[in-house]
This record gives C-alpha cells, sequence and structure tokens, in this order.
C-alpha cells in the first residue's frame, strides 16, 4: 500500500484553508481523468458511456494531454469561473508547461499539437482552450448547480467537524483510515507503491473537495505556493440531481435535522428561549446547537442587557438558500 505523508509546522496549520467554492477547471479535468479508468466499469460505466457518446470532436485534445489518466501539473489550477481558470493555465510558465509535457510523453511519440504547445505556439494554446470549453459544456455544465451544492454540504460538514473537535479531527475524518501524529498526517492509499513525503514548510494547504474523482486523493506541491489536496468527497458519481425534497434539504445530513431547523428558524434574530420554544427543543439543547454553529460561522450571538439574541450569518443565508457567491 502507497502512503501519503504530510509533514505539518506550526505556521502550516494555522494556515490550511478549506476551498469556499468549487472550481470548474479542476472538477473538469477530474471528470476527464475519470473517463480514462475503465476499470471502475461497476459504479461509473454507465456514466462514461453516456459522456463518451455525447462528447464533440473538439474534445479530443485533451486526451491527448492525460492518455494515462493523470493531468500534467499546469492545468490543476483554481478559479471561480471557467475563463478565470483557462487564464491561469494559459498564464503557466512554460518550463512548467514543457516539463508536464515532458512527463507524459517520456516514452511515446507526442501528437503534433501537443509538440507545438510545448513549444508555446499561439495556435496550440487555442487548440488547447477549445477543447477545454467543449469538454466543459458537455460535461460540467450540465451538473454544476449540483455539484455547487456538494461542495457547500461538504464545506458545512468540515466546518462543523473543526468547530467542535478540532483541526485535527477535521482532517481526518476527510480521510478515514488516516492517522494525525506529532504534526504528521499519514493518509493511506490502495495503489501499490512506496510512500511519499510532503513538507509544507510553512505554506499551509488548501483543501479541496471533488465529486468525480473517486481514486487516490490528487496533491498539488509546488514551490511558494500553498499545498493544494483534493480529495474524493459526497456522494459522487453518478452526479444524479435529487427528486423532490425541499431546497436545502440535503443540509440536514450535514447539520442534522434540529440545528438545519435552527438556522430556518433564523428568519430573524432571536433569543435562546424564543428558538427553543420555536422547535419544540429544551433551553440547554438549544443553547448546546448555537454554540456549534456559531464556533462554525453559521450565526453571530449578541448580548443586550441580559437579553441574547442569534442571527444568522451570510454563509448560512447562502446554505439555505442555494445562492451561490461566484457570480
Amino acid at each position: 500500500m502507497c502512503v501519503i505523508r504530510i509533514h505539518f509546522t506550526a505556521d502550516d496549520f494555522a494556515r490550511v484553508r478549506f476551498a469556499p467554492r468549487p472550481s470548474p477547471v479542476p472538477e473538469l479535468h477530474a471528470a476527464l481523468m475519470m473517463l480514462g479508468a475503465p476499470h471502475e466499469e461497476l459504479l461509473f460505466g454507465r456514466w462514461r458511456n453516456r459522456l463518451l457518446r455525447s462528447l464533440p470532436s473538439a474534445v479530443e485534445p485533451l486526451a491527448d494531454l492525460m492518455p494515462d489518466g493523470r493531468a500534467p501539473a499546469f492545468l490543476d489550477v483554481l478559479g471561480d469561473t471557467l475563463d478565470e481558470g483557462v487564464a491561469l493555465i494559459r498564464a503557466a510558465r512554460p518550463e512548467s508547461v514543457r516539463a508536464g509535457i515532458e512527463q507524459v510523453y517520456a516514452r511515446r511519440p507526442a501528437p503534433p499539437w501537443i509538440r507545438a504547445l510545448h513549444g508555446g505556439t499561439a495556435d496550440a494554446w487555442r487548440t488547447l482552450g477549445r477543447a477545454q470549453r467543449a469538454a466543459h459544456e458537455s460535461v460540467i455544465a450540465p451538473v454544476w448547480p449540483l455539484v455547487q451544492e456538494l461542495h457547500r454540504q461538504e464545506f458545512t460538514r468540515h466546518a462543523l467537524a473543526v468547530a467542535e473537535h478540532g483541526l485535527g479531527a477535521g482532517l481526518i475524518d476527510l480521510a478515514p483510515g488516516s492517522r494525525l501524529r506529532d504534526g504528521v498526517w499519514d493518509w493511506p492509499r490502495p495503489a501499490a507503491g512506496g510512500m511519499r513525503e510532503i513538507h509544507l514548510g510553512g505554506r499551509g494547504m488548501i483543501l479541496r473537495p471533488t465529486f468525480h474523482w473517486r481514486r487516490d486523493p490528487l496533491v498539488q506541491h509546488l514551490p511558494d505556493r500553498p499545498t493544494v489536496l483534493t480529495y474524493p468527497a459526497g456522494r459522487g458519481l453518478p452526479l444524479v440531481p435529487e427528486r423532490g425534497g425541499r431546497a436545502g434539504e440535503p443540509l440536514a445530513g450535514v447539520l442534522g435535522r434540529t440545528r438545519l431547523a435552527l438556522l430556518r428558524s433564523l428568519d430573524e434574530a432571536r433569543t435562546t428561549t424564543g428558538l427553543a420554544r420555536r422547535i419544540g427543543i429544551s433551553n440547554a439543547t438549544a443553547s448546546a446547537h448555537t454554540a456549534a454553529l456559531r464556533a462554525a460561522g453559521l450565526l453571530t450571538t449578541t448580548r443586550t442587557g441580559r437579553s441574547v439574541h442569534h442571527a444568522r450569518t451570510p454563509l448560512a443565508e447562502l446554505l439555505l438558500t442555494g445562492g451561490t457567491a461566484d457570480g
């Protein structure tokens, strides 16, 4: 079994961040890599067959960039929109692009357009941009609202785990079977191979869930940047929107029904006693739940004299309404 071993300093623990929203380009590349994993036929065969039948020919160059089912590192960027992600890829350092291509094509001949991309020609970059936009339209755009909802659920789940049990427990919760001891996070992987050692070196880490990639975590560890760890999360594929049900109801599985009911009851500021009466729980239970939600950044508490009032935060409003913050 292979193990990813991530070494934290005290500064790194202070700089662990959870991606506030999903990024369309990394999610796209995760989906395309899953298309190249035919041994996952039992779970993803129908999804794969449907997509392969519907992909336009303009997408084909992307298959040349990841013939082994893994995308070169220069394609792994953040960005809140497709345009921003594509622009970040285009701004990659030429030496990074060349290194990624040379790694993929170390033992095989490269197609002409790949050789042109290695040389940095404008036509090759336009080919890549068209392929990414065509793939996004076919693969990601139809399920993007669901990906955003799943990300909100995962964000909230992690925030609550950290608020209630601390960052260490929150990290382990992302990877059942992992272990954090003496500043080292060991993440076992089912794939064969040795140990990969990653020293964060005070640059911190960005945690990014993906809902298409279902295999080993993907780690981007580049100089002078926070390490980005992309991990498989949530229900994964097939991404089929749930039928019926109240908007925001999936949050009950993350927050718990009582906390979700409490947040919904805060359509206006209320006291702890008022909340307890409104949803039929004891004052002590309401107080415990408001403390957890406050620690997770989902409500605020203000005191005026002897009165304590709770109100939802903008993040809570975002989660309950299903709105997006990425424009």
